[in-house]
């Protein structure tokens, strides 16, 4: 009879943990925003805070733009295919996976 009251109190707590997400699943989503938004904070000082360019830039802002349009170019810029000042060398540094990260975070932040 011990053990089924037991079992009671325990149902409880891990139906929360169920619902919730256990602590260890949000702090790993936490770290993972954190290292996005550390990511994406290397493209600041050329295409302005999360994407969003100062008023008339040299170069384009981010935010807002297609993720399979950045994909495209950063790869181009990868591969030599697409010249530039800077880019070019800056993109040889990304991972593809990296790439993609960066496209869907620009391309989800408002304009």
């Amino acid at each position: 009879m011990h053990a089924h009251r037991f079992a009671r109190h325990l149902q409880v707590p891990l139906l929360a943990l169920a619902i919730l997400g256990s602590p260890v699943s949000a702090q790993a989503q936490d770290a993972s925003a954190l290292y996005l938004r550390s990511l994406a904070a290397t493209c600041a000082n050329c295409h302005g805070t999360a994407g969003r360019p100062v008023p008339n830039p040299a170069v384009p802002g981010l935010a807002g733009i297609p993720a399979g349009y950045m994909i495209e170019q950063m790869k181009s810029f990868k591969s030599g295919a697409r010249s530039a000042t800077v880019m070019h060398q800056l993109a040889k540094g990304y991972s593809d996976a990296q790439i993609e990260q960066l496209a869907a975070y620009f391309s989800a932040q408002p304009k």
